[in-house]
């Protein structure tokens, strides 16, 4: 059975520049994919069912987003006409729930690509931002197939090319709830905006985290994997946590401080990506 890549993204800043009336917080970020990658796997089914077959711990059947995903490919593609069967997704569940690496949305992306092109649906990839974006704000990225600045509520993304380099990702342990980081009481939303050309100019620690703080205070966890990973440079956390992250030029680098490491924390190493794996899949 082949499988279809679902990779993970970093923030590589992550600034909150307001709040509309509806309660979405405005972002500016830019969103690097990285080599950490979950495994989806799918089998066609005749009776039009959409059924994840395998456990994933702490994500019911019914709210997974790669579940709804499918749905919501499937009633769009029967809605233009198309006869489409069923599908059973087996997760290999790679990148941590709950750690800002995008996990949950990306696996939503790879679900619409692989299915709009194993049902043979012929969505553009603009359809299928579309679908994304009703599933949540971070999926449309992951079907653009390349780096982004983005900005709005997570939906406006401009191509952007970024760095060759190495990552060491570490989990601390934790579960940050992102509802409890963006309602915290002391989050700044007043940050002042960028345009991409500031970032492209400098994009060495551009920036920075503004949930960061807000994290860090909630869970000491966070602050000390930022605080133990500082020693080999800049460190900042992803997304509303929990994974925080360094970078590194080189891959032996990274190997260095991912062997130092303490235990009881989740780590990685990973590389930056230019490209989605799938990218080959979108059409525009």
């Amino acid at each position: 059975m082949p499988h279809y890549s679902a990779p993970a993204k970093l923030n590589l800043f992550l600034h909150v520049t307001g709040r509309r009336a509806d309660g979405y917080h405005l972002l500016q970020s830019v969103f690097q994919l990285i080599d950490l990658a979950d495994l989806l796997h799918f089998t066609l089914r005749e009776d039009g069912e959409i059924m994840r077959i395998n456990d994933v711990p702490g994500v019911p059947q019914e709210s997974d987003l790669c579940v709804r995903a499918g749905r919501v490919l499937q009633f769009a593609a029967r809605k233009r006409g198309l006869t489409v069967p069923g599908a059973s997704i087996r997760i290999d569940k790679h990148i941590p729930i709950g750690g800002g690496l995008g996990g949950g949305s990306s696996d939503a992306a790879t679900t619409l690509l692989a299915l709009n092109d194993l049902w043979q649906c012929g969505f553009t990839r603009a359809e299928l931002r579309q679908m994304g974006l009703s599933l949540g704000a971070d999926v449309p990225f992951f079907l653009l197939g390349q780096n982004a600045f983005v900005e709005g509520i997570g939906e406006q993304l401009t191509p952007l090319i970024t760095n060759d380099s190495w990552f060491v990702v570490i989990h601390p342990g934790v579960a940050v709830p992102t509802p409890a980081i963006f309602n915290a009481a002391d989050l700044t939303r007043d940050t002042k905006a960028v345009r991409m050309s500031d970032f492209s100019d400098s994009p060495k620690n551009f920036g920075k985290n503004d949930l960061q703080e807000v994290a860090m205070k909630a869970f000491p966890a966070v602050a000390d994997a930022i605080k133990w990973l500082s020693h080999f440079g800049e460190a900042r956390m992803t997304g509303s946590g929990a994974c925080v992250f360094g970078c590194f030029e080189t891959e032996s680098d990274a190997d260095a401080v991912l062997m130092r490491v303490p235990g009881g924390w989740g780590a990685w190493k990973s590389r930056a990506l230019s490209r989605h794996p799938l990218a080959h899949l979108l059409t525009s």
